[in-house]
């Protein structure tokens, strides 16, 4: 049997304590908002300076990428036949192999495949069988599954979640 741990408080809050709370908290949220707005304001000032420059920049890398590449592909022979990255006084290039993945061959797709693995490696086919949580939640007040719930093992729980909005000023 298990036992619940539950925290209640026992410190009485008078009226007057529970409003300077709620002031408290209405103003922390107030200035929040006011030093997030300043925040953002002050990060596109500094943004808009320098946009140009970095626009400028990002399109000369790309250029300068584009050249190296086409450079590296034209003499992938000569410069990569022992190692698959040759280095210069300014950095590193290369040729890096990416992340294996599966494609299908020409002219067949995945259901195909599906069914071969099926007959010839059955051991590399998922099956995934688990509850359709969303659909019990969904049907949960129908004459069919409401009753059913209980005896399955399953109960619908709903948690009261304790919020506080404040006024907002205008």
């Amino acid at each position: 049997m298990r036992t619940r741990n539950t925290k209640k408080t026992t410190e009485v809050i008078s009226q007057k304590e529970f409003e300077q709370a709620m002031l408290n908290y209405a103003y922390a949220e107030k200035r929040e908002k006011e030093i997030n707005n300043t925040i953002a304001i002050e990060l596109e000032e500094i943004t808009g300076k320098y946009q140009n420059e970095l626009d400028c920049l990002a399109q000369g890398k790309q250029i300068a990428f584009g050249l190296v590449n086409a450079y590296c592909i034209n003499n992938k022979e000569v410069l990569f036949a022992k190692r698959r990255s040759i280095g210069t006084p300014h950095g590193i290039a290369g040729f890096r192999l990416g992340t294996p993945r599966l494609e299908t061959r020409k002219g067949t797709n995945w259901e195909d495949v599906l069914a071969s693995l099926k007959e010839k490696l059955p051991e590399y086919v998922r099956t995934c069988e688990e509850p359709a949580k969303d659909m019990l939640l969904a049907d949960r007040h129908s004459e069919t599954v409401a009753p059913l719930l209980a005896d399955i093992g399953v109960q619908v729980v709903q948690d009261e979640l304790f919020y506080i909005e404040t006024q907002r000023a205008a």
